[in-house]
């Protein structure tokens, strides 16, 4: 399976998708939608289900949808498989539907964490669920992994439970919860699962499913890479480990020898265990002619005597010393496990939780990570949750053996209206942006701290074939109903990290970078941009394609290493406008962010336009910018503002930071340090971050990114004035905001309708003796359109 083109060569270990024995009820063949009812069992011939699914998202039946990768793919190894989508989980009964499983219940959240798909960044609950039909919000649980898993057990106590998904995946370990503010459990000891998959699951779901067939229990199956289970003291199956304790910071490491001043080198050399070459050969030239008889002696002084009072420094070796206790021995990688801070101590120290997710961050090369052990719990009730290292990515041949599985590319007949269209009211939001859609490639070397792919997907960019991808956007022109020619996006996590990789397999399998891109782009990084401009040319080339859009976000500063390709996609590959994310201008939080400087922006703006002109188009640059984020002051985000009335940027929709769970940021944000560098207690070693708290303090980031809202005009000009900036206030072209107010609502309109709110507006009195206005309380004059009230008009700040 490890094909010939792939970009990643490290030894992979592991056994090939393509090369288990297919279950025998393999003999059922293939479905046109995994069955969601007893009903459509009956007409597939099933008496039961082998695995069900769970998931907090509708069933759609498309490769970007998690539920449908992993039932399509068990479903190809010959086991039968059921899918429970959005289940009532106020009882046990929904989970009863399709019977009891053969082999295990698998659980997802969804492919959006729960807590992030209901609450907004202010921890404002969601009016919307773009991964229900209707988009309506509400049908899924908070912290769905954990109720569906107990609903799960309830229904059926016997049966093993496998976690997935990206809400699993980071909370694999004690984690953040930026809901409730506090550090929470591992979610494999609240949610009771026998076995928790983090990353993308293929291998080892596969894996489970056929040793769960072949009668292996599921709790001896604890060497699966990228997965998570519980170790209770006295476990057999943890021997044989070398356990490398990192509970603490600030303990010494390796003592080193003192060289004693008084000793010769010889006699330095014997002190380590060694001789000295110079030393012997001497001693071997003085003996051969002495044995000669050689007359030419040095003549023999008699030493003065000895001062009895004079004592001479007596060095004592020291035992504890390592050169005095033989030479130390590294035990095997894929043997050693490094022991976490437990749970209580993260939760209790904010240090020791730095720590802890720096070490797990340095452990996710699956070409050298260790497994790591956290325990929860003291005495009779300690347990440990063990973690092994990630799974080992797709080779390219694997990557199209998932993607070309025979999907129905729709969501189930279930969801569709009265005229069995999916088009109207029962619209799946989530299903509609990505129904044109493909995906070329998983995994991101990007490593921004803010986000969780790395985390989930990994570093190493796992690629399909060129001929793979053509024959999904073929698929798409013949069979999905309402193509008109128009492919919305050709990407991934990333839409210019195809077939990208580390140039050295020997250096990628041992590398611990979190970055391949920050701070500068690593020289062992091959750039080349070729195959992928290659494949846009081959895609437009296809019979009823018009237009192939990209979607995905741009790595702007690996895009400027190749003109070519930033041309071919300004050329061909923009529909107006480009979204990229420099997230912002100033180096504080970028340093946090680990993003490029904006220097980098501006190379891509000046290609950008160049190629647009040349091209005869034009077409925009829309940048993305976070506010709040840790690491970020009042300064940056003012300097942020001017920036943007500068280069004459109004954005619409604002992002503020949002700590999701186990990412780098997240761990800024909960204990105010640093971890990309070493943690120590130690201030003046240890860096320290500024973190944005308080909901004012988040809203007077926000409205800096929105200086042009008059509504956030008022908490601008008093912040200004804090900062010693009143300069920036005035109706001058030069100043961020005016000195006038305009008559406000104080609401705030999205480009987003469901994200824009509305305040009542307030009945003005004026004061005696004031001279009243549109603004002071005057009611707007009749303009002669006869209708009631006219329109009130506000100055236009300049």
């Amino acid at each position: 399976m490890n094909a010939p083109i792939d970009v990643s060569f490290f030894a992979r270990a592991a056994k090939p998708l393509t090369s288990y024995r297919k279950y025998w009820a393999s003999r059922f063949g293939t479905s046109k939608f995994l069955p969601m009812s007893r009903a459509e069992m009956d007409v597939l011939g099933w008496d039961s289900c082998d695995v069900i699914i769970v998931t907090g998202d509708a069933y759609v039946d498309h490769p970007s949808f998690g539920m449908a990768v992993i039932g399509r793919m068990l479903e190809v190894q010959g086991f039968r498989v059921g899918i429970i989508a959005q289940p009532d989980w106020q009882s046990a009964d929904p989970f009863r539907a399709l019977g009891k499983p053969n082999l295990f219940f698998g659980v997802t959240a969804g492919n959006m964490d729960s807590m992030i798909n209901r609450y907004t960044a202010d921890r404002k609950i969601r009016s919307d669920d773009a991964y229900t039909p209707g988009d309506i919000g509400g049908k899924r649980p908070d912290r769905a992994a954990l109720v569906y898993s107990q609903r799960c057990r309830e229904a059926y106590k016997d049966v093993p439970i496998i976690l997935g998904g990206i809400e699993g995946s980071l909370r694999r370990i004690a984690h953040y919860d930026y809901w409730s503010d506090k550090v929470r459990r591992s979610v494999v000891i609240d949610a009771k699962c026998d076995l928790l998959l983090y990353g993308n699951a293929e291998r080892a779901i596969v894996e489970i499913a056929h040793r769960l067939a072949a009668r292996e229990p599921v709790a001896t199956m604890t060497d699966i890479r990228g997965t998570a289970f519980i170790r209770r003291s006295g476990d057999e199956t943890a021997q044989g480990w070398f356990e490398i304790d990192s509970t603490s910071v600030d303990a010494p490491g390796r003592v080193e020898a003192h060289v004693n001043p008084y000793l010769m080198i010889s006699e330095q050399a014997k002190e380590q265990g060694a001789t000295c070459a110079r030393e012997d050969e001497a001693a071997e030239v003085a003996a051969q002619a002495e044995s000669a008889g050689s007359t030419v002696l040095a003549k023999v002084v008699p030493a003065p005597p000895a001062n009895p009072a004079i004592k001479p420094l007596t060095f004592v070796p020291n035992p504890s010393l390592s050169h005095m206790q033989g030479k130390i021995k590294v035990p095997p990688r894929d043997r050693s496990v490094i022991r976490l801070p437990s749970y209580e101590q993260v939760k209790s120290d904010a240090v020791l939780y730095a720590h802890a997710n720096r070490v797990l961050h340095l452990e996710t090369n699956p070409g050298n990570a260790r497994a790591l052990v956290q325990a929860h719990g003291e005495g009779a009730t300690a347990r440990d949750v063990w973690i092994t290292p990630p799974p080992i990515p797709l080779t390219t041949a694997e990557m199209d053996y998932v993607f070309d599985l025979p999907y129905a590319r729709s969501p189930h007949p279930s969801y569709a209206d009265e005229n069995g269209s999916h088009d109207g009211t029962t619209k799946i939001p989530a299903w509609e942006m990505i129904r044109f859609s493909v995906n070329i490639m998983r995994g991101c070397f990007g490593g921004c701290t803010f986000c969780s792919i790395t985390e989930h997907e990994g570093r190493i960019i796992q690629s399909r074939s060129e001929d793979s991808v053509i024959r999904e956007i073929e698929a798409i022109r013949d069979t999905v109903k309402g193509f008109t020619g128009a492919i919305s996006d050709l990407g991934g996590p990333t839409a210019n990290m195809y077939r990208i990789g580390c140039k050295s397999p020997e250096i990628e399998a041992a590398c611990r970078k979190p970055s391949c891109v920050y701070p500068g782009i690593c020289s062992n990084l091959n750039t080349d941009h070729n195959p992928l401009i290659k494949m846009y040319r081959r895609a437009r080339a296809l019979k009823g394609v018009k237009k192939i859009l990209i979607s995905s976000g741009l790595r702007y500063d690996l895009a400027v290493q190749s003109p070519e390709y930033v041309k071919e996609l300004v050329t061909h590959h923009v529909g107006g406008y480009l979204k990229i994310a420099p997230e912002h201008t100033e180096q504080g939080p970028l340093t946090k962010m680990m993003k490029p400087g904006i220097g980098s922006y501006d190379k891509f703006k000046q290609l950008f336009e160049k190629y647009s002109l040349e091209a005869g188009k034009k077409q925009f640059l829309i940048p993305y910018f976070i506010a709040a984020h840790p690491g970020t002051s009042d300064e940056d985000m003012m300097n942020l503002a001017i920036w943007l009335k500068k280069n004459g940027f109004r954005a619409d929709q604002v992002q503020t930071f949002y700590p999701s769970p186990m990412a780098t940021a997240t761990t800024m944000y909960h204990t105010g340090k640093n971890p990309l560098r070493k943690i120590t207690r130690s201030a003046e070693t240890s860096e320290t971050v500024d973190i944005v708290r308080g909901d004012k303090r988040r809203r007077l980031h926000k409205a800096f990114l929105r200086y042009h809202d008059a509504n956030n005009w008022p908490l601008l000009r008093e912040a200004l004035k804090a900062m010693g900036r009143a300069d920036l206030i005035g109706n001058g072209k030069h100043h961020l905001i005016p000195t006038f107010q305009p008559l406000t609502d104080g609401g705030y309109v999205s480009a987003r309708k469901k994200n824009s709110t509305t305040v009542a507006l307030k009945t003005i009195t004026p004061v005696k003796g004031r001279i009243l206005t549109q603004h002071t309380g005057l009611p707007p004059r009749d303009n002669g359109s006869g209708k009631p009230g006219g329109k009130t008009f506000a100055r236009k700040a300049r």
